[in-house]
């Protein structure tokens, strides 16, 4: 019998799926569910979802103490530019940051360079008197006479939304606070995004994109989240509903409306922290989180139990793969990349010959072919559905009903013909370019990061990561590979192991050798005050924790690295000791120090946030016994290329300590779990599956 005190809910909308977990008090799952997005009204399937393992649970909306959401839909209308008519304001003679950006080419020799679209054309971009200095002064007043004009220009110009960003307002936002009043009295439906609230750093080009990224999605954004309150509380929901964050944490729908731009990249931070949080169980130190969805996949680096994490990443890069070809977002983050290879991703022959996997995805309307609802593009699930690795009659819990032979005509017309193959060869083909995408975008960001895959665990999860995991880890060269508990729904389950948090970067220049340490204390008094406010709206009775740290660099160079500070206040006798950690970790990156050079720090970070839910406990493997298949199915061996059987097990019968080596289909509710012929897998005390590489490849 289910218990239905105290229950936790989470619901994460990905592009083709929407995924939902129900949480008990002692944070076991006891419910979960994958329904289809409904892209035009997405707490639609929020709801369906809901619903549905409410139902399962024998349970209704009285029992949901808590209600944790993330969402892919302030990512989307970003890259699919779908966001309100944005304008800028910026302080006079700064009209040009957009058009000037770093002021270099992001391909030096590309001559047909395709410039990153930052929104805002120019005609957008206004200005206005006044100025501050680096220092918080000010330098000449705010030209509020000048006010008036500038809001019948936005009027003229049509604009829903505003981002201003004036200079060194991260010092001093006096000004900014000032014209947002001011304009709030000639446009009182403007909606505004203030730059040293949305990113309070220096370095403009990138504080302005962020602050107008914040704009354009903010009416959107405000609308949806008032939407999924309101049909939620209609249902008879009465707890708090807290968002996912990019950076790791939850934080309430005010803060999210306000700042929808921390929303970016929510549903992938909630895989990230599930990962974490298995390691640190299984006390693996360095893993890789494989997060395979219907749209994309996603993979993050995790050192000692932390996702690596960043303060800038780009959106809709207008060349995949190079720095700089996209729209800067200066955000606390979970780093990770992110490539458009997902189980609704299309292929297709291109006028060389050349087959190609993405990043275009079916979605989930149409969906792939063989949904049967209008899609009529192959995609990898059609490819894997050809190979024999998905039994239609269990995808997706039996809800939709799958036909294999649209799948194998879509094959064989889009991809087979063209390159004459047939219908498996071409699956073959699709599944072997999509998985070597997967796995050189796993190889690039770790060489990026200066980090290894080769000793790494894979944790892998999502609706296809489990299926993918053996054929990416074996290219990725990496042996060992973890499926853990409920893996269809990862994302979901990792948004209820994730703290209430906040997190706020400022900058401050200052130089190590005459800090002020007294004004830097009441310096992190007010950031502390700001993450406190946002966090104690979330977890008003929890203990809260902090962590503090500093952005530091030699005298003259561009950019910083990231030291830990003592979470307290700091005294003068604390230099030496920061001067000692700096060196330390420079030449950890950089292979040596820079003896007689000054050190300065530009930004100072400080998170506050909620002690995490439970532990997560790893029982040892008990005596390991043979697992009994409840069937058999043909595959295409992904080694051979040839057809083989394949045992069929079904995950809910595998208990503690069983053992099978493959090839095998492990089935389960949402997922199913490929173990390639070189690998064998074991069940944890927990329920983990284990997949280890053998040294010989069984052919």
């Amino acid at each position: 019998m289910i218990h239905t005190d105290g229950l936790r809910l989470a619901i994460d909308i990905g592009g083709t799926f929407t995924d939902t977990v129900l949480l008990n008090r002692a944070s076991d799952v006891v419910a979960t569910a994958k329904t289809p997005t409904t892209p035009q009204r997405p707490a639609l399937g929020a709801l369906a979802g809901a619903a549905h393992v409410l139902d399962d649970a024998g349970a209704d909306w009285r029992h949901v103490t808590g209600l944790i959401h993330g969402t892919t839909l302030a990512t989307n209308a970003l890259i699919e530019r779908r966001g309100a008519a944005t304008a800028t304001i910026t302080t006079h003679g700064f009209r040009d940051i957009l058009e000037i950006a770093y002021e270099r080419r992001y391909s030096q020799y590309a001559i047909d360079l395709v410039k990153p679209d930052l929104i805002v054309p120019r005609t957008h971009s206004l200005t206005i008197g006044g100025r501050m200095d680096v220092s918080g002064h000010e330098v000449s007043p705010l030209d509020e006479a000048h006010v008036a004009a500038l809001a019948t220009e936005l009027k003229a110009l049509e604009v829903e939304a505003v981002a201003i960003c004036l200079l060194h307002s991260y010092a001093n936002p006096a000004h900014e606070l000032r014209l947002r009043d001011l304009l709030a009295l000639h446009a009182p439906d403007l909606v505004v995004s203030l730059s040293h609230e949305v990113s309070p750093e220096a370095r403009e080009f990138d504080r302005l994109c962020t602050t107008i990224a914040n704009a354009y999605v903010q009416p959107l954004m405000a609308g949806y989240l008032q939407d999924f309150e309101t049909r939620f509380r209609q249902k008879g929901l009465s707890c708090p509903i807290l968002m996912m964050t990019a950076g790791g944490g939850m934080t309430t729908l005010e803060t999210a409306a306000r700042l929808p731009i921390r929303l970016v990249e929510s549903g992938p931070a909630g895989g990230a922290i599930l990962a974490a949080r298995i390691a640190e169980a299984t006390s693996e130190a360095s893993v890789l989180s494989f997060d395979m969805g219907g749209t994309t996949a996603k993979l993050c680096l995790i050192d000692d139990f932390r996702p690596q994490t960043a303060r800038k990443f780009e959106i809709s890069r207008a060349e995949r793969f190079i720095r700089g070809s996209g729209m800067p977002v200066r955000i606390p983050v979970i780093e990770m990349i992110e490539i458009g290879a997902g189980g609704g991703s299309i292929a297709s022959v291109d006028r060389l010959g050349r087959l190609q996997v993405g990043p275009h995805s079916a979605g989930s309307d149409p969906g792939p072919a063989a949904f049967g609802k209008g899609g009529d593009k192959p995609t990898v699930t059609d490819a894997d559905l050809t190979l024999g690795l998905i039994e239609p009659a269990r995808f997706a819990e039996g809800r939709l009903k799958i036909d294999p032979d649209a799948a194998h005509d879509a094959l064989n017309r889009d991809v087979g013909g063209p390159l004459a193959l047939g219908p498996d060869q071409a699956a073959f083909a699709i599944s072997e370019i999509v998985d070597e995408s997967m796995a050189g975008a796993g190889r690039m960001h770790a060489v990026e990061s200066g980090k290894d895959l080769g000793n790494r665990l894979m944790i892998a999860f999502g609706g296809n990561g489990p299926l993918h995991a053996t054929r990416v880890a074996r290219r990725a060269q990496m042996r060992r590979i973890l499926i853990p508990r409920d893996p269809g729904v990862g994302s979901a389950v990792g948004f209820l192991h994730a703290p209430v948090s906040y997190e706020v970067i400022r900058s401050r220049h200052t130089r190590l050798d005459t800090l002020d340490t007294k004004g830097l204390n009441q310096f992190f008094d007010a950031m502390q005050a700001e993450a406190e406010q946002v966090v104690r709206s979330g977890a008003p009775d929890a203990p809260l924790l902090q962590r503090r740290v500093a952005y530091m660099r030699y005298h003259g160079q561009g950019h910083e690295i990231e030291i830990k500070l003592p979470n307290r206040a700091l005294t003068h006798s604390d230099v030496g000791a920061l001067k000692a950690a700096f060196e330390v970790e420079y030449s950890r990156q950089f292979s040596r120090v820079v003896p007689g050079m000054v050190i300065e720090i530009l930004n100072w970070g400080l998170a506050v946030s909620s002690p995490p839910p439970a532990h997560l406990t790893c029982p040892e493997v008990p005596r390991l016994h043979r697992a009994v298949p409840t069937g058999s199915r043909q595959i295409l061996c992904d080694l051979t290329g040839r057809w083989r059987s394949a045992d069929v097990f079904n995950r809910a019968d595998l208990a503690p300590g069983a053992e099978l080596t493959g090839p095998a289909l492990i089935v389960e509710a949402q997922t199913t779990t490929f173990v390639s012929a070189d690998f064998n897998a074991t069940v944890d005390g927990h329920g983990n599956i284990w997949l280890t590489q053998q040294q010989e490849a069984q052919k």
